[in-house]
């Protein structure tokens, strides 16, 4: 899935509590903790480029942060971790693993699929690619129902 998508189902799912825009920033975390900071190095210290890179291009810290940002375990250990220091901020922090549980079923087993129970184990599943039409038009349209119903609550608790 793309980052931009996962951030919006961050916020409309566990964005309307204290700390709402952090779930904005917990549902993209995963793909910010490796993909961002890989462009980040190519903005520093390498020629950028658009588009998708190749396997080959990559360097292996990337996969290494891949499948530690993309790991259930740890999430939960973080999200816990924060619920031990303050309750209301783990709430946001549920977009992460919701990140991650979409990408497991969103990723194809040939470009980065979903380390979930890493380092425990490394079994990845073979999901449907998200930039598949199909896929990517139930996320649009996933995205469009959740935030409408999010506008109508609101609208029905300001009357």
């Amino acid at each position: 899935m793309d980052t931009l998508s996962h951030a919006l189902y961050g916020k409309g799912l566990f964005g309307y509590k204290k700390y709402r825009w952090f779930s904005f920033l917990f549902g993209a975390i995963p793909d910010l903790f490796s993909f961002g900071i890989y462009f980040i190095y190519l903005f520093l210290f390498s020629e950028f480029e658009f588009g998708r890179p190749t396997r080959e291009e990559l360097p292996f810290w990337v996969y290494d942060l891949y499948d530690i940002s993309h790991s259930m375990i740890t999430a939960l250990v973080c999200i816990g971790i924060a619920y031990k220091i303050n309750k209301d901020f783990a709430w946001p922090m549920l977009a992460w693993p919701m990140h991650i549980i979409v990408d497991f079923f969103t990723h194809s087993i040939k470009f980065f699929p979903t380390p979930i129970l890493w380092p425990i184990s490394d079994y990845r599943f073979d999901g449907i690619p998200w930039s598949n039409p199909y896929v990517l038009g139930i996320n649009f349209i996933l995205i469009f129902i959740i935030f409408f119903y999010r506008w109508k609550t609101k609208k029905a608790l300001n009357k």
